[in-house]
């Protein structure tokens, strides 16, 4: 069998590498971090236990079925609750919405706020639960290489039904008419992907996703998810290597023969990089074998990148809940600041998680574990001035909405910005999520999973197909390591 490197260990890293090393081939796991998980890793610190990227455990049967293709069940590895409500979100004059987990609760929530929406809500799950099962079943497990993949009868009869070239904002508006309800279905593309005008109407399946599949809380936090990813792969073969940034890709006769990793050169037979697309594009490999310039990366639209503040209490809040969506000031305006004209926002919107709340051993007794997360155009500078004055500004805020100020209870406090973004991940532009899922970024048209010059250098994660966020993430890495399988059976 073939040697295959994989660089980094993230989630699309770590599910490649599990597959490749299941069908037999000797994977080494190459991360520059000191631990593995990317941006799932957690920071522990003063009693505090900080999961640093991913929060919200959305469709929870990508993960099921990632276990399953190995012979293992979620629960081997880690134990989820599903929580209720599944979060808050803050309206202006300090109203709040509460999400409930029961569907039926959450019909009888639209209809005390608009007329009629109880009714809209069933024609609207019913369509996205289509584009979900349609979606999730077939499209996103498609490598995106041809048109040719999506000629398919059934998919062409759904095109229209899966509404990939309708625009979410006009969807959400054929449905209902009071801004709270727009504002509960527009944030998850907001937050993770676009403005809803430029997102498809397709990822309506979010909204099936996260308001009638739950949001769910692993015990523990994000990080004992990827570390049942990481027993996966080790029990299948694969080698982990920390604290080894690679360098360069070797590049001899169009074919990857290796890496160069803290000045050692490490053969292989083929590679699949997990890393920031941009940055193995850019500072890994020779020009010649680039799939893409400068200007092409330059005329991609991000999903934000974000300031989080990770914060620790001495004592408990009485009045917070696990999630909750601050949507006080202005959702367009701040929609502008990202994608539009970017800039440091002028009355953010933020997200305020509280897992403590679910989970008692992941701060010390009687404390809380929080952070602050404020999504912000990718690309712009950060500095402490401007970590603290929005970390003020978020802060006032939280005091108001649980009317108490938590100023003298902050025991542990840290930021993380644009710049650890780059600093960690090299992340392009500082970027949290990937790319935005717009129209002209889905599919076919995302950053293909095969360098074109080099036959044996794949591509996986956020920046290619299906897309950003942690779900998609875990997909790739199995499209990208059955495209590997397939080159090395055709050699």
């Amino acid at each position: 069998m073939s040697k295959i490197i994989v660089i980094g260990s993230g989630f699309s890293g770590i599910s490649t590498a599990s597959y490749l090393s299941a069908a037999g081939h000797e994977v080494h796991v190459y991360e520059k971090n000191p631990q593995p998980g990317g941006r799932a890793r957690q920071l522990k610190d003063n009693g505090y236990v900080f999961d640093m990227g991913p929060s919200w455990y959305w469709m929870p049967d990508v993960f099921e079925k990632f276990f399953a293709d190995f012979g293992y069940k979620v629960s081997d590895f880690y134990q989820l609750k599903l929580l209720n409500p599944s979060f808050d979100i803050v309206f202006p004059q300090s109203e709040i919405m509460r999400v409930p987990e029961n569907y039926s609760e959450l019909s009888r929530m639209f209809e005390s706020i608009e007329k009629g929406s109880a009714l809209q809500l069933d024609r609207f799950m019913k369509e996205a639960q289509f584009k979900y099962d349609t979606g999730m079943g077939s499209l996103v497990y498609k490598p995106g290489l041809s048109l040719m993949e999506f000629a398919d009868l059934d998919l062409i009869k759904g095109t229209f039904r899966l509404q990939v070239f309708s625009s979410f904002r006009k969807h959400v508006r054929k449905f209902f008419s009071d801004p709270r309800l727009i504002a509960l279905m527009e944030f998850p593309v907001l937050f993770l992907g676009a403005m809803p005008q430029d997102t498809p109407a397709l990822y309506s399946l979010m909204n099936y996703a996260g308001l009638k599949l739950g949001t769910w809380y692993p015990d523990g936090g994000f990080g004992k998810v990827i570390d049942g990813f990481l027993e996966v792969a080790k029990r299948n073969g694969t080698k982990i290597h920390l604290n080894s940034p690679v360098e360069q890709i070797i590049i001899e006769n169009n074919l990857a023969k290796g890496i160069m990793v803290n000045g050692n050169r490490i053969d292989c037979d083929a590679i699949i990089a997990s890393a920031d697309y941009h940055h193995v594009e850019s500072k890994l490999l020779d020009a010649k074998y680039r799939n893409y310039d400068e200007n092409y990366w330059k005329s991609k639209v991000f999903a934000p990148s974000c300031l989080i503040y990770y914060i620790g209490l001495n004592k408990k809040i009485e009045k917070l809940n696990h999630h909750t969506l601050f949507f006080d000031e202005d959702l367009e305006l701040h929609a502008i600041e990202i994608y539009k004209k970017p800039q440091w926002p002028a009355k953010p919107l933020f997200y305020v998680c509280c897992p403590s709340k679910s989970d008692d051993n992941i701060a010390p007794e009687g404390n809380e574990n929080l952070f602050l997360l404020m999504p912000l155009a990718p690309g712009l500078t950060d500095t402490e001035e401007l970590r603290e004055q929005y970390f003020n500004l978020m802060i006032t805020r939280l005091n108001k909405h649980i009317q108490e100020d938590i100023g003298t209870a902050i025991d542990y406090k840290k930021s993380y910005c644009a710049s650890d973004f780059i600093t960690d991940y090299n992340a392009y532009k500082g970027n949290a999520y990937g790319l935005a899922n717009t129209l002209l970024q889905t599919a076919n048209l995302k950053p293909s999973i095969r360098n074109k010059q080099v036959k044996n250098l794949f591509y996986t994660g956020q920046l290619t197909v299906p897309g950003p966020g942690v779900p998609p993430s875990i997909i790739s890495g199995k499209v990208a390591a059955g495209q590997m399988i397939k080159y090395l059976n055709q050699k």
